[in-house]
């Protein structure tokens, strides 16, 4: 048997001999593909060196321009008070007796404390037995009066029998001249007794009417000094019930400013009344708000999960540690369960805005003093922009001008890149 040398035939595979037109598309694609990539790495190149900053996506927010209503509202924390709580003053110099402690419950009217003042017991005392006086002094002026009318009437009733006699003699005068059994000298005196006679006739009764005049002068004089004095004393009757210390309302002892027994001066505060029945929300309202807030105001109360509605009725002058006190009133009935100084939250409706261009709040409405914006394009970039931005909500503020609906914007702090012109947001 013959045996040779082995060779590879036996491995070796036959082979397609390859196209060539195929060669030269896969050539062509791969060199498109190369280019396009060498394209796409140019113009992102140019992108890069074109912006003046790069910022990762993760640091910044962004939120789209949108069209609808805009509510102009603001937060605040508030607590509730009581819409009455008086305080009671001491309304004279004097010793004190209490006799409510704090936390009693009172009605209106009750006895809250006694006041013993000597200086004002004493001089209602005095006034009022002047008043007595004054009265005395008008019974005896109309006594006088009665006794000078008597008088006054027998002077006139006086004068009446002599004019009565005067007229007789005079008739009798006239007679005897008739028969000439007087002479005219005689005759013309008696008609001179009758002229006197009817002269002081006359007198006495005009007289008589002064004097009635002057007695009615003279006890209306006196009654207005009893009038006077009739006030003065009713001041200090007053000034005197003002010394029981009585509860304008009811509710609670809140407050008792004075030991028992203790010497007190005039308007000093003696005891505090709260009243339970009526409740208030006292807010405190940031400084920035003072200016855009008006007595009468719509708001919300949040209580026990649910919305009260209420009115901003008072509004503090004065800012106190960049706030300003406020207060809120239920417009319906307080809910049930209120305590007092109990924390609540509060929302004040400051105006309503209608189809308005709007954008979510963020930090960047306070950088740059609101007045520029980024708009982030599809191309990765956002570009500054001049914007102007109207009413502010708690949540939204309103774009007058800059931007329009759709627009993507970078809402948070523009405050490490408000001076750069475009910067690219990478992932």
């Amino acid at each position: 048997m013959h045996k040779g040398i082995r060779d590879t035939s036996a491995q070796d595979v036959a082979r397609e001999r390859p196209n060539r037109k195929r060669r030269i598309m896969v050539l062509g694609l791969v060199v498109t593909v190369v280019l396009a990539l060498a394209l796409a790495a140019v113009n992102a190149l140019g992108t890069w060196l074109a912006t003046d900053l790069s910022v990762s996506g993760d640091r910044i927010r962004t939120a789209r321009v949108q069209r609808g209503d805009l509510l102009r509202d603001v937060n605040v924390q508030g607590r509730i008070v009581a819409a009455v709580s008086p305080t009671l003053y001491s309304p004279a110099a004097g010793t004190v007796t209490l006799h409510v402690q704090p936390g009693d419950e009172v009605t209106t009217g009750m006895e809250l404390a006694l006041l013993h003042s000597p200086e004002v017991e004493s001089e209602f005392e005095q006034e009022a037995s002047a008043l007595a006086g004054l009265r005395a002094e008008v019974e005896r002026q109309k006594i006088q009066a009665r006794k000078d009318q008597v008088t006054s009437q027998q002077v006139i009733d006086l004068a009446r029998v002599e004019l009565t006699a005067a007229q007789r003699e005079m008739r009798r005068a006239e007679q005897s001249l008739a028969i000439q059994a007087i002479s005219q000298i005689d005759y013309e005196r008696y008609r001179d007794d009758l002229a006197r006679a009817e002269v002081e006739f006359r007198h006495a009764e005009q007289d008589a009417e002064l004097e009635r005049d002057r007695q009615a002068f003279e006890i209306r004089t006196k009654q207005l000094a009893v009038e006077q004095q009739q006030l003065l004393v009713n001041n200090l009757k007053r000034r005197v019930d003002d010394l029981t210390i009585r509860s304008p309302v009811s509710g609670i002892v809140g407050n008792v400013a004075v030991e028992q027994k203790a010497a007190v001066a005039p308007n000093q505060p003696l005891v505090t009344v709260v009243d339970l029945s009526a409740f208030e929300v006292e807010v405190r309202i940031p400084e920035a708000y003072a200016d855009d807030l008006g007595i009468g105001m719509p708001a919300e109360v949040q209580y026990n999960a649910r919305q009260y509605a209420a009115d901003l009725t008072s509004l503090s002058p004065e800012v106190i540690n960049s706030e300003v006190t406020g207060r809120l009133r239920f417009r319906d009935a307080a809910p049930p369960g209120l305590r007092q100084n109990q924390r609540v939250t509060a929302r004040i409706v400051m105006d309503r805005l209608e189809a308005v261009l709007t954008l979510q709040r963020g930090a960047f409405a306070d950088s740059a003093g609101g007045r520029i914006a980024f708009v982030l394009g599809a191309d990765g970039i956002a570009r500054k922009r001049t914007v102007v931005l109207g009413a502010r909500s708690v949540n939204r503020v309103e774009v007058v001008d800059g931007l329009s609906e759709g627009e993507q914007v970078v809402i948070s702090s523009i405050a490490e890149f408000e001076d750069k012109e475009t910067i690219r947001v990478v992932d």
